[in-house]
This record gives C-alpha cells, sequence and structure tokens, in this order.
C-alpha cells in the first residue's frame, strides 16, 4: 500500500461505510460459514460492553447490530457485508463471561469461537472491547490468551468512553496499551470509543480499512 493510499484512508474509510451495508447471515457453526473469499474484521468482547451499539455506530445504522440488556443473548456468528461491490465482511462475535449462561451454552461458545479463530484464513484482525469503566478483566485476559494461540491479530477497543472521568479514562487506557504490549498478537494502539458521542468512530472505521488492506 503506497503513501497516498494510507493519507486518503479516512475518507475512503468514511465514504465505505456511508454505503451499502447489509446482514448476510448467521452462522451456529463452522459448516455455516459463508465462503472466505473476503477479508473479515471479527468484533469480540464481554456481554453488555456494548459491541452491538458499536457496530451501530461504526456503520452509521441503528438497527443493523440488535442492542439487548439480556447477556449472552448472541450465541452464533454473525455477518454483514460492506460495500457493492463487496470489500469485507464484519463478524459480530457472541459475547463472553455470561455468568449465567448454562454451561453447555458456554461449551459451545468456546468451540464455535476457537474453531472460527484458528482457521478462518481471511480473519484479518479482531477488535476486542473493553468497557472503560471497568478495564481489562480476567476474561478478557482469556480471550487475549485464546488470540495469541490462534496467531490472529487483534486490537483492544475501549468502549462508553463518554461514561468515564476523563482522568480515569486516560488511567484505563495507558494500562490497555501497557496490557496489549505484552501479548504478541496485540497491536499496541487503542482506540478509545463512544457509540453514543461518535468519539473515536472514525479512526476506528480507518483502523479497520488499514487492517483490510494490510
Amino acid at each position: 500500500m503506497d503513501e497516498s493510499a494510507a493519507t486518503d484512508r479516512p475518507e475512503r474509510a468514511r465514504k465505505l461505510f456511508a454505503g451499502p451495508i447489509t446482514f448476510l447471515k448467521s452462522a451456529p457453526a463452522l459448516q455455516h460459514l459463508p465462503q472466505p473469499s473476503v477479508p473479515e474484521i471479527a468484533f469480540a468482547g464481554r456481554s453488555n460492553v456494548g459491541k452491538s451499539s458499536l457496530l451501530n455506530a461504526l456503520t452509521n445504522r441503528n438497527g443493523l447490530a440488535r442492542t439487548s440488556v439480556t447477556p449472552g443473548r448472541t450465541q452464533e456468528l454473525n455477518y454483514f457485508d460492506v460495500g457493492d461491490p463487496l470489500v469485507l465482511r464484519l463478524v459480530d462475535m457472541p459475547g463472553y463471561g455470561f455468568a449465567k449462561a448454562p454451561k453447555d451454552v458456554v461449551r459451545k461458545w468456546r468451540f464455535l469461537v476457537n474453531d472460527y479463530l484458528r482457521g478462518r484464513q481471511v480473519l484479518k484482525r479482531t477488535l476486542v472491547l473493553i468497557d472503560s469503566r471497568h478495564g481489562i478483566k480476567d476474561v478478557d485476559r482469556e480471550m487475549f490468551e485464546m488470540l495469541d494461540v490462534a496467531a490472529v491479530s487483534y486490537r483492544l477497543v475501549l468502549t462508553k468512553a463518554d461514561k468515564a472521568k476523563a482522568s480515569d479514562l486516560a488511567a484505563i487506557h495507558a494500562a490497555t496499551e501497557a496490557e496489549a504490549r505484552r501479548h504478541p498478537a496485540a497491536h499496541p494502539d487503542v482506540i478509545a470509543t463512544s457509540s453514543e458521542k461518535g468519539m473515536g468512530i472514525a479512526e476506528l472505521r480507518t483502523a479497520v480499512l488499514e487492517a483490510v488492506e494490510s
């Protein structure tokens, strides 16, 4: 990718996410995945971290990803096509860390996610969402470990940044970047976002396109 392409990437990312974006399918198991024909960017995070809201903000569409107050509602890989002609696919992964889910549901989640991460050649990057108010939890570190072992490039994204005090946000941001530097597959830079206020959304769009083009 030449320097001029990198320079105009923010504007190309803006236009891409202002264009056609459609729900493709839900995949409850690997055999239901779409053909690996275009780059994929996956979204992971604890239940209620604000994943659906961030996907809606990223794509500038209110109802693209369903938001729910019930943790652990999403138990499938949900695919969204971006661009016409098709440029990439967003993959909404099941939320993790939901304490009230039955053990067989948790086991099914782990198999589905682990198999997807290990075997998906077109997966360019996983964005792991961290709640700005709470920071990294042990269950997040389990996800980092899963990604490190699978050798899947990932980047940490802080959500709900508008809900945290500025001083607290700065401390969480620094701690999150320090954690990222300890993991071999993690991108060193952390993006702070707010779905409600639009903070960091343009930067996130650019980061998605950068991962696709790298």
